[in-house]
């Protein structure tokens, strides 16, 4: 039985320019992403020339407004593009996914006067951005969140701290929610903060077990002045706008964590096929056979999953409940999948001569960020059967 070496994924796209597109992102992926993935990742090396070069290639903008730098394509289409970069590295995905989230507040709620100043460089001038709702006392509680931004003529002065933050440090800007008012999701309210604000700082980045590559801090705002013009949407309304953000925000981590599941799948069927024991090629074996098929249909089903709530955002229908269950189920799937490939690879898996465990260590962190799973199951009960009783 010869070695099967994996085939790139047999993609559904809607156009010949999607096509294309795709195309260009599996170039940059072979040249610039995968060749140094491994070797970055373990000297906790961030790639920031690399985030220029996906801006210059138009990667950094695809789900916005091509009047203001953005690329025009349907969400089903940019979450593959994220689903290839993570493939290959999750520290360049998930990067690109928080910097998309990180604009959709300005895009979504800015004026037309604010989107035509800021948009095009956030989208393709080779800017990174950053999101931040977290803080070290309100995870799952955004709406409990304690910084705050007092009015001071034509300013506001921001005071507080925000935890978690990826890009923390090394973003040029950054969304941010504050509280302008009382307590609750109708106090706060959103603003967009340049990178280098005096009075921003950000502490040592956390120490983490996967994705050493991508930085995750805590910023601090000690009376960080920003104008009234740089306030995004409403007073009060920041909380709506965040909640919108992260419904689009969970299915780029779908996406993320089924590319993190097929990069696992191919180095388990590259291995299985090709290593021998009692005379022939383990992938021979019926019992890892069954273990190669499950991992294969958990990698299928996630991506029909996600690709079919994006579909319903791209035709502007609703689509929380069915990005919760995207985020749920293929982050789940990504873990599962990663823990079966290096069981497949045996005493291998194990090492870190071999990529699986990274994938592994990466793929728990999917399960936490942008909701928890549990965060998740709550949403889709509340759409299935409304909200718990007080």
């Amino acid at each position: 039985m010869p070695d099967r070496a994996p085939q790139p994924v047999e993609r559904q796209l809607p156009t010949e320019e999607s096509r294309d597109l795709i195309a260009l992102v599996r170039d940059i992926v072979q040249r610039e992403v995968a060749p140094r993935a491994a070797e970055e990742e373990d000297a906790g090396v961030f790639p920031r020339a690399l985030f220029s070069l996906l801006s210059d290639s138009g990667l950094l903008g695809l789900p916005y407004d091509s009047a203001f730098g953005g690329g025009d394509q349907p969400y089903e289409v940019y979450l593959q593009v994220l689903e290839e970069l993570a493939a290959a590295r999750l520290t360049v995905g998930l990067g690109v996914s928080v910097h998309s989230l990180s604009c959709h507040a300005l895009a979504g709620y800015g004026t037309k006067e604010q989107r035509a100043e800021h948009l095009p460089a956030m989208l393709g001038g080779g800017l990174l951005g950053a999101y931040c709702l977290s803080e070290p006392s309100s995870g799952s509680d955004a709406a409990s969140l304690r910084t705050r931004a007092v009015r001071d003529g034509d300013d506001w002065v921001l005071g507080g701290t925000k935890a978690w933050i990826t890009h923390g440090g090394v973003a040029d800007f950054y969304t941010v929610l504050a509280r302008t008012g009382g307590e609750g999701p109708r106090g706060i309210t959103a603003f967009l903060v340049p990178g280098d604000a005096e009075g921003l700082s950000a502490a040592v980045p956390e120490k983490k077990m996967g994705m050493k590559g991508s930085p995750t801090a805590q910023l601090h705002f000690d009376g960080v002045r920003v104008p009234d013009a740089r306030r995004i949407g409403d007073e009060g309304q920041g909380f709506a706008i965040a909640l919108s953000a992260l419904d689009s925000g969970r299915l780029g981590i779908a996406a993320c964590a089924v590319g993190v599941a097929q990069a696992a799948l191919d180095e388990a069927v590259t291995y299985a096929t090709g290593r021998q024991q009692f005379g022939r090629p383990i992938a021979d074996f019926q019992g890892l056979r069954f273990m190669l098929a499950d991992m294969a249909t958990r990698v299928e089903a996630g991506r029909a999953l996600y690709l079919s709530a994006a579909r319903l955002r791209d035709a502007g229908l609703p689509f929380s409940r069915e990005a919760a269950m995207a985020k749920l189920f293929c982050t789940d799937a990504a873990m599962g999948v990663t823990t079966d490939a290096v069981q497949v690879l045996g005493g291998y898996g194990y090492t870190a001569d071999f990529p699986v465990e990274r994938f592994m260590r990466e793929a728990k962190v999917l399960q936490i960020v942008e909701g928890t799973n549990q965060i998740q199951r709550m949403v889709i009960a509340r759409h299935i059967v409304g909200p718990e009783s007080r």
